[in-house]
């Protein structure tokens, strides 16, 4: 309780069926206005209402690498915008923070990796989820992948928090059940990857908690019938929350299990993070049991004898395929991962229990 920690927020939120519309009337005051979406997202814009100059830009792929963010910042020098609008994913949203800070800027994405290394915000900045798992929509980080290291480049900025963020259900209601499936259980991850973290924080703690409670009430719904309004409400508040709990205490060796998954095999981010959750998830089980019985509680799974088995369960019951082999891994891949995985410190170094190079390759190859 004692710990000193930082919780930054969106200075506004609209959350609701229809909350799309309120953007328009908020973005009134701008008047040349560069999206960053992809072709799935791009229907939505006209949904705003925007009076300015609207340019799009969709060439964002699921893992942004550095030529596809500096094509971007390409594209938004040549328009000049006084609002970034981030429609789509966690990539989109992560594209248009490092757009709202860096288009008019002598700096360069690599010279802000780390913290706070931004110079300033250059256009006002606005995020629209229109899926439920990164919460990127809340916080001040964005990931950008080194295509010749394959390793993540993590940006953190308070200059990079969103001026309004919207939360609208129905602009979920099109995302295939796999996807929702696999981006809920993310939206999960960072809520439970806080929560047992040796950062973790009473204020963090309480946002988590609602997380988590959300997930095990909504996420199966969701999967169930797409357009369920409450369910995907739900979801997308799970995601905000999941995202307040990156900030001041950020996830931990799940994630960091993770992230080869994405850049070796290039599975979707949500997708690694569902197949490497049961597993983290068992293994923290030992030196948090208070904190994972209560998101055993959540998930239903009270009183499995085995957790991790449970937990694998459980996501496979939402269509989530949680052997690794069935991706195309194999296990000679397993050891470069595991030291991958090992040397992304700033995640490891948060689990509650000690993760050596011998326990990755072991939840990797569990999960194999």
């Amino acid at each position: 309780m004692a710990r000193p920690i930082t919780l930054l927020q969106p200075a506004r939120l609209e959350i609701g069926a229809g909350a799309i519309g309120k953007l328009g009337e908020w973005a009134a005051a701008y008047k040349r206005i560069f999206v960053v979406a992809m072709a799935p997202t791009v229907g939505y814009v006209a949904r705003i209402g925007l009076r300015g100059v609207v340019e799009t830009f969709t060439d964002i792929p699921p893992e942004p690498d550095l030529p596809a963010v500096q094509a971007v910042l390409a594209a938004a020098r040549a328009f000049e915008p006084d609002l970034v609008i981030g429609l789509g994913g966690g990539s989109v949203m992560d594209v248009a923070k490092l757009v709202a800070v860096l288009w008019d800027s002598e700096q360069s994405v690599l010279d802000v990796v780390g913290v706070d290394k931004v110079a300033g915000r250059r256009a006002a900045l606005a995020q629209v989820p229109t899926t439920s798992g990164t919460g990127s929509e809340a916080g001040i980080r964005a990931l950008v992948t080194n295509p010749e290291t394959l390793a993540k480049l993590a940006i953190e900025s308070r200059h990079m928090l969103a001026d309004i963020a919207v939360l609208d259900p129905e602009l979920t209601y099109s995302v295939p059940a796999a996807v929702t499936a696999a981006t809920g259980i993310d939206a999960l991850a960072h809520c439970v990857e806080s929560f047992t973290n040796i950062k973790a924080h009473p204020l963090i703690d309480g946002y988590a908690g609602l997380g988590i409670e959300l997930v095990g009430k909504f996420l199966a719904r969701a999967v169930q019938d797409g357009a369920d309004t409450e369910a995907r409400a739900g979801m997308m508040l799970a995601s905000y929350y999941g995202g307040l709990c990156l900030g001041p205490v950020n996830t931990a060796g799940g994630h960091a299990l993770a992230y080869p998954l994405g850049t070796r095999l290039k599975l979707p981010h949500g997708l690694a993070n569902a197949i490497i959750f049961p597993h983290v998830l068992a293994f923290n089980e030992t030196v948090r049991p208070e904190k994972t019985a209560v998101v055993a509680r959540a998930l239903g799974l009270s009183g499995k004898a085995d957790l991790t088995s449970g937990a694998v369960t459980w996501c496979r019951d939402l269509g989530v395929e949680t052997q690794l082999s069935r991706h195309g891994a194999s296990e000679d891949q397993l050891p470069l991962w595991s030291e991958e995985a090992f040397a992304i410190k700033r995640l490891i170094d948060n689990n509650p229990r000690p993760l050596g190079l011998e326990d990755i390759l072991g939840i990797y190859r569990a999960a194999l």
